[in-house]
């Protein structure tokens, strides 16, 4: 029984100053987390049991589903990920550090290595497959930004667990048991969610969903077809346009354009001097990027700017992406800034990629490659070449769906969960095979797949918080029941123990606020603030022998008997999961 009179806990009337998201700003002022630097946060005990709660939900699925739970080290040595590559391929993500030999070690962001290598370990036979091992264990990682409290922090709990299996086929086996897994645990966090196609990002894999919860505050942006079902991340949404003919379009043709370097004002231009019809989507904006530190060229509508994110999850390899400034510029004379079409791109050393927009056959206005000239009537395929075509475009409401046309809607979601076919990358770097029935030694084939555990916590108070603090499902909370008693006399508090104690004699875990000398209203304000899912007041309706019940997420009062508060608490309960 948490007893608040003893409880290492205090409420906060007022927000902290860095919360930017409703999930933080109650979390702290609840005295569930507390910051301890940027993205590092400390659990409370109020927060402590609430994200055990969480973990004892995934661990549960995980187990029903047939997984086995393993534990690895934080603190990681450098070979294997230099095996793979990812020593470099994280760059500054990854927190790295030197013990007192000089030997470089790095804080495990994830730890596919780790998995691989204890498989090779202990397993060399087809016979011992398929396998399915999982662990929930603290990640690492370096971000730039950490933001949001919990939800994009450099130190956050994660359930990861890795299938293992002989053949392709199996590993689609794996990859939907474990999609069933997720939706079993996701659904008895009562979190509302959409799966949706999604990119594997620095971990590489083929197939790839991700679990979004729907969030006002949410950082992962999803466009989603009321019409058909299509759900994706903004990264793995795909452009279907056809190739167009050209063979009736009129020669390219430069033209003087003197301060025109936006879409904006090349517009207005070509309106005052073509007779009008032209609008921004009509012309073809260039974006000058480094890829690692290697030029390249986007090419996307003039109405629509290029998703650096969604760039870099579709550029497979390139780790670092950046805008040319002008030291760039002056190592490549031939580009006139402001000016600047892929006419050129060849002589000067740049390779061109292109959003699915920019289809073969396609006319543009576009940069004549000179200061004050653009040119119209370029035709992709005729005045210029595309080398990739790549989805590149901000994605934008109403954009068509790729399986059947209709307009899409936009919406903003915190990922909970990912989940993605490896293939045989880590395999195949790091030497883990079997030997088939034929006595042939074969690469093994894994899956990949992740629980947001600590995000859930700031997820779950992100759908379910209200006006006035908190609302935790019933599995969540750091308890089932607040009982809250009020007044000064001792037949309130002895009534309130001893329905306390009685529920917890049901395994109905409570909290009861047994403060003397707290106003009846911080009480109140307490309770409400910290979201557990009933809460039973014992104060003046105990004149007639009667509680209070009340559900905190839908506000609903009742009196009740003290003789039957217990059986209608019990009764309540299930009905609020």
């Amino acid at each position: 029984m948490l007893r608040m009179s003893t409880l290492f806990l205090r409420t906060l009337r007022d927000d902290p100053a860095d919360a930017e998201v409703p999930s933080h700003r109650l979390l702290v002022r609840a005295g569930y987390i507390r910051r301890i630097a940027a993205g590092v946060y400390s659990w409370l005990p109020l927060g402590v049991i609430t994200l055990r709660n969480i973990e004892n939900i995934v661990r549960d699925e995980m187990d029903k589903a047939g997984f086995q739970e393993v534990h690895f080290p934080a603190l990681l040595p450098k070979d294997a990920y230099e095996t793979t590559g990812r020593w470099n391929d994280y760059g500054p993500d990854l927190f790295r550090l030197q013990d007192r030999k000089g030997a470089d070690y790095l804080l495990g962001p994830t730890h596919e290595e780790m998995f691989t290598l204890m498989v090779k370990g202990e397993y060399s036979s087809y016979k011992d497959l398929p396998l399915a091992l999982y662990q929930i264990q603290t990640k690492y990682r370096d971000e730039a930004r950490p933001r949001s409290g919990i939800i994009r922090g450099r130190e956050f709990v994660m359930k990861d667990s890795y299938s293992f299996d002989l053949t392709d086929e199996g590993l689609v086996e794996s990859y939907m048991r474990h999609r069933a897994a997720y939706i079993k645990t996701f659904d008895r966090l009562r979190m509302k969610y959409n799966i949706v196609s999604a990119v594997s990002g620095a971990m590489g894999g083929s197939a790839s969903e991700e679990f979004l919860a729907p969030c006002e505050t949410g950082e992962d942006t999803y466009v989603l077809c009321e019409k058909c079902g299509y759900a994706a991340n903004v990264e793995a949404m795909t452009t279907v346009v056809a190739p167009s003919d050209a063979s009736g379009v009129a020669a390219l043709e430069v033209f003087d354009s003197p301060n025109t370097p936006t879409i904006d004002t090349l517009v207005e231009l070509l309106n005052a001097k073509f007779g009008g019809g032209y609008d921004g989507g009509m012309t073809l904006k260039n974006v000058m990027l480094m890829a690692d530190e290697t030029p390249i060229s986007v090419l996307v509508p003039g109405d629509r700017e290029v998703d650096l994110k969604r760039l870099q999850a579709n550029l497979a390899g390139v780790n670092d992406i950046r805008v040319f400034e002008e030291p760039d510029f002056a190592r490549f004379p031939g580009l006139a800034k402001g000016y600047i079409g892929p006419q050129d791109a060849k002589k000067n050393g740049i390779t061109v990629y292109a959003d699915p927009r920019i289809a073969p056959g396609t006319s543009w206005v576009t940069g004549a490659n000179a200061k004050d000239k653009h040119a119209r009537n370029v035709v992709n395929g005729r005045d210029f070449e595309v080398d990739h075509y790549i989805e590149a475009a901000q994605i934008k409401q109403g954009d068509a769906c790729p399986k059947c046309a209709t307009p899409v809607i936009i919406d903003r979601a915190i990922e909970i969960g990912h989940i993605f076919q490896l293939g045989r990358k880590y395999a195949d770097a790091l030497g883990l095979t079997v030997l088939d029935q034929n006595g042939k030694s074969q690469v093994v084939t894994m899956g990949s797949y992740g629980i947001g555990v600590s995000r859930a916590v700031a997820a779950i108070a992100e759908q379910s918080y209200d006006e006035i603090g908190l609302s935790w499902p019933v599995e969540v909370a750091p308890a089932k029941v607040h009982v809250v008693a009020t007044g000064k006399d001792d037949a309130v508090f002895e009534t309130a123990e001893k329905i306390s104690a009685d529920l917890e004699s049901r395994g109905i875990s409570v909290m009861i606020d047994d403060r003397r000398g707290t106003s009846p209203g911080v009480k109140f304000k307490d309770a409400e603030l910290i979201g557990i899912p009933v809460i039973v007041v014992v104060g003046k309706a105990l004149e007639q022998g009667n509680v209070e019940v009340r559900v905190r997420k839908s506000g609903e009062k009742s009196e009740v008997a003290v003789a039957s508060a217990v059986d209608s608490i019990a009764a309540l309960l299930p009905t609020l999961s």
